[in-house]
């Protein structure tokens, strides 16, 4: 199976899907991933050097899974970018997907929220498309949760790959989000998740079958009861 992940910034993929994409290769599929700004807006040091380090950055940080295509788009103005359109249809047509992952429409982040419509707009009928979850998860409702517990440690050292992005943060999130994204599916104690929400159209209202395995979950009881919940 073909998978394209796009994100809007280096380092997105990182912390948000490399847990999902991580279970994917792992089972054969093929990965295509996507990076669309530069990210040189993304520093206390803007400009050209710091989206060369950053693009440094992402290849090493997304080493494992694969070589990432860098669009290059304005780090901050990719709403505004009038070759954003094309260069991510392009990306996504030429890798002729069956599953598309990008951000979610409500993301705090202009560039996540621009990106996600491009995505969908670019993406139509062709293959269905899976939003990631937000930063802390705030405004999100999943759909489906992902097992990542196996790959929870690459994940986080592809996260400390962006020395310039003070990344012990993203990896404290990350553990925290993907902690209770496990414990809300009542998954047992040491499993980390990540969540995904499908962008729920015509014909695409359910994909589970074309998904990495979720959490196993645990017996739950009524307190002095043989009933299972």
């Amino acid at each position: 199976m073909n998978i394209v992940a796009l994100g809007a910034h280096p380092d997105d993929l990182e912390i948000f899907t490399f847990g999902f994409l991580a279970a994917a290769s792992a089972r054969g599929d093929t990965l295509y991933l996507g990076v669309a700004t530069d990210g040189a807006a993304g520093g206390e040091n803007p400009g050209p050097a710091l989206a060369t380090q950053r693009a440094n950055e992402t290849s090493v940080g997304l080493a494992p899974l694969g070589t990432p295509t860098l669009l290059g788009l304005p780090d901050g103005r990719l709403a505004d970018a009038p070759e954003a359109r094309e260069q991510i249809t392009d990306f996504i047509r030429a890798a002729t997907p069956d599953l598309v992952i990008t951000h979610a429409p409500e993301d705090y982040h202009p560039d996540h929220r621009a990106l996600s419509s491009f995505v969908t707009d670019a993406v139509g009928f062709i293959c269905p498309v899976l939003f990631c979850d937000t930063l802390m998860g705030v405004g999100f409702t999943p759909d489906y949760y992902i097992d990542i517990s196996e790959h929870f440690t690459a994940k986080q050292n592809a996260i400390m790959a962006h020395n310039s992005q003070d990344p012990s943060r993203f990896v404290s999130a990350s553990k925290i989000m993907n902690r209770f994204r496990a414990a809300q599916c009542n998954a047992p104690d040491g499993h980390y998740a990540e969540a995904y929400r499908i962008n729920n159209r015509f014909p695409f209202a359910d994909v589970r079958d074309l998904l990495p395995k979720p959490p196993p979950f645990r017996p739950f009881y009524i307190s002095g009861s043989d009933a299972l919940i």
